[in-house]
C-alpha cells in the first residue's frame, strides 16, 4: 500500500496521479506499507507524463480494486491457459509470486515480461496447485487465453453534507496550492510549459467532459477552471487584480501616487508578454491535436 508518494501523505490515486503528472522524467520517493514493515523507495516517472493523455498504468502503476484473487470463469481453447493447465473456476492467487487481483495489472506484467513463462499458483477447490504458463500474442499484446469471473460491483456512496463541505473546502486547497507550486515549477524548469492548457485544450477537456456520463465530471472541471482562474487572477503581475493590489501597497507605503507615465509603461510590457504568452499556450495546445500527432518525432 502506497502511504507516501512525493511527500504526499496517505494519497489517494487521483493525488498519485496528479504528482505523476507534474514530476514527469523525474524521480519522486515513494513510501510504501508491506508486509507490517514500511520501505522507502524511488520511482521514476516516464517523460510520458506530459502528455495530456497520460495513464498511470503505462508507469507500471495500477490501483487494487478487490481483495481477492483473479478468478478464472472460462479457458479459450489451444491457449496457453489450456496448456499450462488451468481450469474454468480456479483462482490464481499469485505469478512469479506477485499477487494480482485485476486482470489488468496482471496483463500489464505480461507485457512487461515479454512473454517470459511465469510460475502459477492457482487456487482449486481449496488445493494449491503449481504450474508455468508462457503467455502468447494473441493479438496486439501478451496473454494466456482466459476468461475472467464477474468483476467487482461498483456503488454509489453519496455524502452527507458536513463531509461534502469538508471535502470541497480540502479540494480548494490543494488545487490553490497546486496552482502556485506549478508556478514554482515552471520556473525551476521542472514542469515545462507544454503542459499546460489554453483556451484549446480547456475546450477539449470540456468536449470529454460533455461526452461523460453523469455530472461530476462537467461540475468538476467547472471548479477546477474557476479556481485556477481566480488564483492567477491575484498574482502580483501588471494588468492582473493581483498586480492592482500590489500597485496600492506600493502607493500605500510610498504615500504618493506612482507616476502614470511608468504605469502606463508597465501595463504595456505586461499586456505584450500576456499576449505572447499566450499565443504559446494556443500554439502548444494545437500541436497536441490528433491531427497533428503524425507529424511529431
Amino acid at each position: 500500500m502506497i502511504s507516501g508518494f512525493d511527500g504526499v501523505s496517505n494519497p489517494d490515486w487521483e493525488k498519485v496521479y496528479e504528482r505523476a503528472k507534474l514530476n514527469a522524467n523525474q524521480t519522486v520517493a515513494v513510501t510504501v506499507q508491506r508486509g507490517g514493515s514500511t520501505a522507502n523507495l524511488s520511482f521514476h516517472v516516464p517523460n510520458s507524463a506530459k502528455n495530456d493523455d497520460f495513464d498511470i498504468s503505462a508507469a507500471g502503476l495500477l490501483p487494487q480494486y478487490m481483495p481477492g484473487p483473479i478468478g478464472v470463469a472460462e479457458i479459450a481453447p489451444g491457449t496457453p491457459a489450456e496448456k499450462a493447465g488451468l481450469r474454468a473456476g480456479d483462482k490464481i492467487t499469485s505469478v512469479d509470486g506477485h499477487p494480482f487481483h485485476t486482470v489488468s495489472t496482471l496483463l500489464a506484467y505480461m507485457q512487461a515480461q515479454q512473454g517470459k513463462p511465469m510460475a502459477l499458483v492457482v487456487d482449486r477447490n481449496g488445493n494449491s496447485i503449481a504450474m508455468t504458463a508462457e503467455p502468447a500474442k494473441l493479438d496486439t499484446s501478451y496473454k494466456l487465453g482466459f476468461t475472467a469471473a464477474g468483476s467487482m460491483a461498483i456503488r454509489k456512496d453519496p455524502m452527507s453534507l458536513d463531509r461534502a463541505l469538508t471535502k470541497s473546502i480540502g479540494f480548494c486547497e490543494s488545487n490553490s496550492l497546486l496552482v502556485v507550486e506549478v508556478l514554482q515549477r515552471l520556473f525551476t524548469h521542472k514542469v515545462a510549459v507544454t503542459q499546460l492548457s489554453g483556451p484549446v485544450g480547456i475546450a477539449r477537456m470540456a468536449g470529454e467532459a460533455a461526452e461523460m456520463k453523469e455530472w461530476q465530471p462537467k461540475f468538476g472541471l467547472a471548479v477546477v477552471i474557476s479556481l485556477n482562474l481566480g488564483i492567477l487572477n491575484l498574482l502580483p503581475f501588471p494588468i492582473l487584480d493581483g498586480g492592482m493590489i500590489l500597485f496600492l501597497l506600493i502607493e500605500s507605503v510610498m504615500r504618493r501616487d506612482i507616476n502614470m507615465e511608468i504605469k502606463e509603461r508597465i501595463y504595456q510590457v505586461a499586456f505584450v508578454l500576456i499576449m505572447a504568452f499566450t499565443v504559446f499556450i494556443v500554439f502548444s495546445d494545437i500541436s497536441k491535436l490528433p491531427l497533428f500527432s503524425h507529424v511529431k518525432p
